[in-house]
Order: C-alpha cells, then sequence, then structure tokens
C-alpha cells in the first residue's frame, strides 16, 4: 500500500475541530503552494482562494454555514471564490505570465491565447460562472492530499449560503463567487466520527471497463 493510499485511508471530514491547536506557519505555507500547483484547465486558475483568520468575520460566517462549529473552531478558514464573467483580461495576464515564467516572446503564445479566447469569451455569462466554480474542486483536491500527508485535518464544505458569503466577505465588488469552503486545523479527541470506517463504493460498484 502507498503512503498516499495511507494517508487518504487517515483523512475524514472532521467534524469536531481542536480550537486550541494551530496550524504552522511552515505547513500553511505548503498548503498554499500545493493549492497553487493544482491542475486547472488551460492551466488558467480561475478564482481565489481566500484565508479567513479574522475571528470576527468568522463569527459572521458560522450562521450563514448552517450553524456548523469547524467555521470558528478550525485553525484556518479558506474560501475558494470563483471568478465572476471570466474574460479576456484573465486570459491575457495568464498569457503575459507564461511568457514570463519560460522566457517567450508574447508573440509566440499569441495563437494560444486566441484559441482560449475563442472557446472562453463567447459563452454565456451563467456558463463560465459554473465553469470556472468547477476549477475550485481540482485545487480543492491538492489540498486535502497535501493535508493529509501532512497530518493536518481538513472538512471540505458546501453546506453554506454562498450569497451571505458573498455579501459578508465583499467578494462581489471584487469579481468573485463563494464556490466552497475548507476548514482545517486538528481534529478533536472528541470527535466520535475519526474512528468510523471509511464508507466507499468497492471496485466493482464503481469502475467499469468498456
Amino acid at each position: 500500500m502507498t503512503q498516499f493510499i495511507k494517508d487518504a485511508n487517515w483523512r475524514y471530514a472532521t467534524k469536531k475541530f481542536d480550537a486550541t491547536k494551530k496550524i504552522s506557519s511552515e505547513d500553511l505555507a505548503s498548503l498554499k503552494e500545493a493549492i497553487r500547483l493544482a491542475a486547472s484547465s488551460y492551466g488558467l486558475q480561475p478564482y481565489k482562494v481566500l484565508i479567513v483568520e479574522n475571528p470576527e468575520l468568522r463569527a459572521q460566517l458560522q450562521p450563514v454555514s448552517w450553524g456548523q462549529s469547524q467555521i470558528v473552531d478550525a485553525s484556518h478558514l479558506l474560501v475558494f471564490a470563483n471568478i465572476i464573467n471570466f474574460g479576456e483580461k484573465e486570459i491575457d495576464a495568464t498569457i503575459n505570465n507564461m511568457a514570463t515564467t519560460r522566457n517567450l516572446p508574447l508573440e509566440a503564445l499569441q495563437g494560444y491565447g486566441d484559441f482560449m479566447k475563442s472557446k472562453l469569451v463567447s459563452l454565456p455569462e451563467d456558463v463560465k460562472n459554473t465553469w470556472t466554480s468547477k476549477q475550485t474542486y481540482l485545487a480543492l483536491g491538492n489540498l486535502l492530499n497535501a493535508a493529509a500527508e501532512l497530518k493536518i485535518d481538513v472538512t471540505p464544505m458546501e453546506g453554506f449560503e454562498p450569497e451571505k458569503y458573498n455579501e459578508i466577505l465583499g467578494l462581489e465588488k471584487l469579481g468573485l463567487n463563494a464556490s466552497l469552503v475548507a476548514t482545517i486545523g486538528y481534529r478533536h479527541e472528541e470527535d466520535a466520527t475519526q474512528h468510523y470506517a471509511k464508507v466507499r463504493k468497492s471496485e466493482e460498484e464503481l469502475f467499469v471497463t468498456i
């Protein structure tokens, strides 16, 4: 069994965090880098990740997160926010970054930039917003795996009111929308769910070879 599989078996959606335990700055930097390195369509990373440390803000967010205690008890609260109406400006920024990183002239990347624009810019806004929201889940996957390796607990959450998050965090004026939430920290010894057997479909139920 690989270490990755062992880590995947170790992790679970923590229901109760130990509010006295905080993630070190070094480990937080590793988790941020894992998120930064996540795959995304065309490498565009059409989202931002807010790290909410302010306890007053987190107290405001708890009632619009189905009252879940993880929002205030976890070491850190991460809000993955997709970019609204993603378009030419964001594509141009990626192309400029690519040219700088790979030491290439912009002209060499113009064709690729035009190709991305032809596929994305003309899409209806609701379709683009759904697409950018989906990209945040790829970033979450990297967070889950990197945190498990560090024995840091993560609870991914869809149980919250995005409109209220947008209002409280001022996301709309930034052109962002709260797509999903993840609390990170360390499980409380009283969290009984850590002892539950992991329930997943069998290989026969899950995989289909054609």
